[in-house]
């Protein structure tokens, strides 16, 4: 048996050295219940997402599988097999025809998102692969791996068309800028890098982080990168120069999610600090600290209308936040089991998280924040 040590396993050893504060997370009773529990997976859940329709939600699990489900009735439409190894990422294509999953055997697939057929494997990896993800029109993905490199795919033939290398440690995450022509990679090198699209070449390197660069992601208008740091640091580029624009300082300890607002105004960042952070994304001001949550908080997610934002935790719980004031609005327990994932449906009237006991939870958001009678 092969024992690995994964960024996520890294994580949970730092967690277990914290403890809940009194009396958080602790009472459910009152709480709201997701409309759809989905279960299926026999591991623990890595990601999940929603279609771009919202009818559907797709989830990767360590349990060597991905599934997709329907978000209304929790049935499984298709379990996507052949992976020989835990799948860490798992995302539709923009038209949601197509699934694209990446997994620690070292390879991605895609798949029809409808059959559950395998359409192509995108195999030549050295190493684990972390993250992938289709390109805007669907015709690229893009692989985030632990052999230092990224990898530009054509979706339809499997073909290789660029290797990215430059990052002298493992590639944690990949993202592609909203019009598709360029690619930012984050590594556990310390430094995000910017790349040409149709051709691998680099464009940029944000340097600047003292620790590893957990995630990126290009501003709505492309012309920005966000970044996590693990050196309790966020940080604002100009994505063409590489320029730092602002420092977001504040967090006391690693940031493990950064995104922005569908506007480019505000940022989200979560951290292993145990709080969630709205912030200007022009200056790097701090607006908000959003406090509670017992353990760190994986990951979250900003409603397409801007409005609210979401917190998915290790102490079990999903959060929903009015990003103006930074007041907490709703708490969704998990039934025990730490958060990984949580996002938005494409339209925010719906809410998924994804969790280590391998099942996967479907809110709707009027219901949870309608005004409930007091106990």
């Amino acid at each position: 048996m092969h024992i690995r040590l994964s960024r996520q396993a890294a994580i949970l050893a730092v967690a277990a050295i914290f403890t809940v504060k009194p009396g958080i997370g602790a009472q459910t009773e009152g709480l709201p219940e997701p409309a759809i529990v989905l279960k299926g997976h026999t591991a623990d859940l890595a990601s999940a997402a929603f279609s771009p329709d919202g009818k559907k939600a797709i989830t990767a699990s360590s349990d060597h599988t991905a599934r997709v489900w329907d978000v209304t009735t929790g049935q499984t439409l298709v379990v996507l097999k052949g992976h020989e190894e835990a799948v860490r990422s798992a995302a539709f294509s923009g038209d949601g025809s197509r699934i694209v999953t990446a997994s620690r055997d070292g390879s991605a697939r895609i798949w029809d998102a409808q059959s559950g057929e395998p359409l192509k494997t995108l195999a030549g990896h050295a190493g684990m692969l972390e993250y992938a993800t289709f390109s805007p029109d669907g015709k690229l993905v893009a692989t985030a791996s632990r052999d230092k490199r990224a990898t530009i795919w054509d979706a339809e033939t499997g073909k290789v068309l660029a290797e990215l290398t430059g990052h002298s440690s493992p590639v944690m995450r990949v993202a592609f800028r909203p019009d598709g022509k360029r690619i930012v990679t984050a590594s556990t090198d310390k430094t995000a890098r910017v790349w040409d699209t149709a051709t691998g070449a680099p464009v940029a390197t944000l340097e600047g982080h003292k620790r590893m660069v957990l995630g990126a992601v290009f501003s709505p208008d492309g012309n920005k990168v966000a970044t996590a740091g693990s050196d309790e640091t966020a940080a604002v580029w100009d994505a063409s120069t590489g320029k730092r624009l602002a420092t977001l300082t504040g967090h006391e300890r690693g940031v493990l999610f950064v995104r922005f607002s569908p506007d480019g105004k505000r940022l989200l960042t979560t951290s292993s600090d145990r709080t969630g952070r709205i912030w200007d994304a022009e200056t790097g001001e701090l607006l908000h600290t959003l406090p509670g949550h017992g353990r760190p908080v994986m990951s979250g997610d900003i409603s397409p209308d801007g409005r609210l934002a979401v917190t998915g935790s290790h102490d079990k719980k999903v959060r929903i936040w009015d990003i103006a004031s930074g007041r907490l609005l709703a708490t969704l327990p998990t039934d025990g089991s730490e958060v990984q994932t949580a996002v938005f449906s494409s339209d925010g009237k719906r809410l998924l998280s994804a969790s280590f006991d391998g099942v996967a939870r479907i809110w709707v958001v009027g219901d949870v924040l309608r005004p409930r009678p007091t106990p």
